[in-house]
């Protein structure tokens, strides 16, 4: 009876892949141009995207005074890529090459975002619907930095390694974070950046 009786209510419910398919998202390369020395994945990317992310909104309100849901920001990073599942990781100097291309990217990414979302069961699609698609400026603003941020550091780390290929990526990601004028980033910049460039050695 147990049996027939769970599987009755295995009939009233849909099964969603939604979660299954966020876990394949470390299965996307991203630098699919460039030679890695140490090859990145969304799954690495969303997670450092977040940390940081996560740093930049609680040093804008322990530092700045600015009131921020640095829990919120940190959720929106982690899911800032996830479309990628479907889209897969277009290199920037393509998406970015023309106006017409970066406006057929976003509404790829908007069509993407649609079925995720509606891949979880509806009563959950109101909680996904805004980390999904992020329309606070302030969060979108934080994860956008943390993103590049977080760019800027894998090139640091290539260059480490000795990878001159990162070389020009670096200085450009560098000047992007430059163009950006926020203060917690400034900070953060300032008082950790500089530790991505030493060993675990110079660390202790």
């Amino acid at each position: 009876c147990s049996y027939l009786y769970f599987a009755f209510l295995r009939g009233q419910t849909m099964d969603s892949n939604f979660f299954a398919l966020i876990s394949r998202m470390r299965y996307i390369a991203r630098w699919g141009l460039m030679r890695n020395a140490l090859p990145e994945n969304i799954q690495e990317h969303s997670h450092m995207v977040a940390v940081l992310a996560h740093a930049l909104a609680l040093i804008r309100t322990r530092v700045f005074g600015l009131p921020t849901d640095a829990n919120a920001v940190a959720v929106a990073a982690l899911y800032h890529d996830a479309t990628e599942i479907l889209t897969g990781d277009m290199p920037t100097p393509i998406k970015y090459d023309n106006p017409a291309i970066r406006k057929a990217y976003k509404e790829v990414e908007a069509v993407a975002e649609e079925k995720l979302l509606h891949m979880l069961p509806e009563e959950f699609q109101p909680v996904y619907a805004p980390i999904l698609t992020v329309t606070d400026p302030e969060t979108e603003r934080l994860v956008k930095a943390a993103d590049k941020l977080s760019a800027h550091i894998k090139c640091l780390e290539e260059l480490k390694a000795g990878n001159e290929e990162f070389r020009q990526a670096a200085r450009q990601t560098a000047e992007a974070l430059e163009s950006y004028d926020m203060p917690e980033l400034r900070y953060f910049r300032e008082h950790f950046l500089g530790s991505f460039q030493l060993t675990l050695d110079e660390m202790e």
